[in-house]
C-alpha cells in the first residue's frame, strides 16, 4: 500500500467512525425517548433502560456500518475534491483506480470490524436485551432449552414445547410445589390460547393432584388459567432470525429441513447476514462516481444529504426485494445479491462515464 493509499484509507475510516458513533448516539437517544414511555411497568426501571440501551447498541453499531460508511467516504473524498488534493493526487500519477482501491481498503477494515461486531458480539447482547427487558416488566424468569421454553411463576413451574405462528402455545405442563418444595399439582394442556387481561384458556387438559398421602387424576375439556405471562414476553426466546450468526442460522436452518418444516424466512435471514458486510462495499464504491462525477465545491451538506438519500433509497428497494421473495417464495440467495449487484452495476457505469 502506497502513501497515498494509507492516506486516503486512513481518513475514510476516520470519518467513518465518526459517523458511526453520531448515528449510534442519534439512535440510542430515539430508543431512550421510547423506552422511558415504559418505566413504571413491573420492575422495569432506569437502571433496566440503560442495560436495555448497552446491550442492543452492538446490534444498531452492526445494522448502521454500511451508512456510516458511506457518508464517512462521502464526506472525506469530498473534502478532498473541494481541497483540489484528488487533483494533486491525479496529477501525481494516482489513477481513478487508484482512488477506487483505497476506498476499498478502507472497506476491508470496516468490513472485519462488522463481521467481529455482528457475528460475534450482537447475537448474544440482543438476546440478553430483550430479556431483560421482558423479564423486568413481567416478572417470569425465562429459560430456553432443547427442551422447550421453561418459565417461574411464583410457585409455579411452566413448560412450553411449541409457540404457534398465531401466538398460541401448545404441549404445555405447568407444575405447582408448596412451601416444602413439594409437587403439588402437575397439569398438562395440548394447547393455550391467550384470552387478554392475564388469561389463557387451557384446551384438552391432563390434572395430577399430588400429596403425601394419595394422587389424583382427572382430565378436562378446557379451563381458564391466570397468569402473567404475555405473548410478548415469549416473543422473545422464539427463535427470531434477524438476532442469529451465521452460524446459528445454518444450524437452525438445517434442523428445521431434517425435521420437514419450513425455513424460507431463516434461508432468507441467512443469505442476508453473508450480503450484509459485503453492502459495505456497495456503499464505498456508489461514493466514489458522486464525488468524482459532481464538480468542486459542493457543500460537505450537500454531500451527508445525497449519502442519507442514497442509504435510505437503498435500503427500502433492500427490504422491498427481501418480502418479495418471501411472498413469492422466491429464491433466498437471488433475492439477497439482486439489490447489491444492481447499485454495485449503476456505480461502476457512473465510474466508467466519470473517468
Amino acid at each position: 500500500m502506497n502513501v497515498l493509499t494509507a492516506y486516503i484509507a486512513k481518513d475514510i475510516l476516520k470519518s467513518s467512525l465518526i459517523a458511526l458513533l453520531l448515528l449510534l448516539t442519534l439512535f440510542n437517544l430515539f430508543t431512550l425517548s421510547d423506552e422511558l414511555d415504559d418505566i413504571g411497568i413491573g420492575d422495569y426501571g432506569l437502571t433496566q433502560v440503560f442495560y436495555f440501551l448497552a446491550l442492543t447498541s452492538p446490534t444498531v453499531f452492526y445494522e448502521l456500518m454500511p451508512a456510516s460508511a458511506l457518508l464517512g467516504s462521502l464526506f472525506t473524498l469530498g473534502a478532498m475534491a473541494n481541497h483540489h488534493e484528488l487533483t494533486a493526487m491525479r496529477a501525481a500519477g494516482l489513477s481513478l483506480f487508484g482512488i477506487i482501491k483505497a476506498v476499498m481498503a478502507a472497506g476491508i477494515v470496516l468490513v472485519a470490524l462488522a463481521l467481529f461486531v455482528g457475528e460475534l458480539i450482537a447475537p448474544l447482547t440482543e438476546q440478553k436485551a430483550q430479556l431483560i427487558r421482558a423479564t423486568a416488566q413481567h416478572k417470569p424468569v425465562v429459560m430456553r432449552t432443547r427442551y422447550g421454553l421453561w418459565l417461574r411463576e411464583g410457585k409455579r413451574f411452566i413448560n412450553i414445547r411449541k409457540i404457534e405462528d398465531n401466538g398460541n402455545l401448545a404441549d404445555i405442563s405447568i407444575y405447582e410445589i408448596d412451601e416444602q418444595q413439594h409437587l403439588q399439582q402437575a397439569v398438562h394442556a395440548d394447547q393455550a390460547i391467550f384470552l387478554g387481561q392475564q388469561q389463557w384458556r387451557l384446551q384438552q387438559i391432563q390434572r395430577s393432584d399430588i400429596s403425601t398421602g394419595q394422587m389424583q387424576a382427572d382430565t378436562a375439556p378446557e379451563q381458564i388459567w391466570n397468569s402473567s405471562i404475555a405473548p410478548d414476553l415469549l416473543k422473545i426466546v422464539v427463535v427470531n432470525p434477524d438476532n442469529l450468526s451465521l452460524y446459528d442460522l445454518a444450524m437452525y436452518i438445517s434442523f428445521l429441513k431434517e425435521n420437514q418444516q419450513k425455513s424460507h424466512l431463516f434461508e432468507a435471514a441467512f443469505w442476508g447476514r453473508i450480503v450484509n458486510p459485503l453492502v459495505i462495499f456497495v456503499m464505498l464504491l456508489v461514493s466514489t462516481p458522486f464525488v468524482v462525477g459532481i464538480r468542486r465545491g459542493v457543500s460537505a451538506g450537500a454531500r451527508i444529504l445525497i449519502g442519507v438519500v442514497i442509504g435510505m433509497g437503498f435500503n427500502i428497494i433492500d427490504i422491498t426485494v427481501g418480502h418479495l421473495g418471501l411472498i413469492y417464495n422466491l429464491s433466498p440467495p437471488l433475492m439477497a445479491f439482486i439489490p447489491s449487484l444492481t447499485v454495485s452495476a449503476c456505480a461502476l457505469f457512473a465510474l466508467r462515464r466519470a473517468q
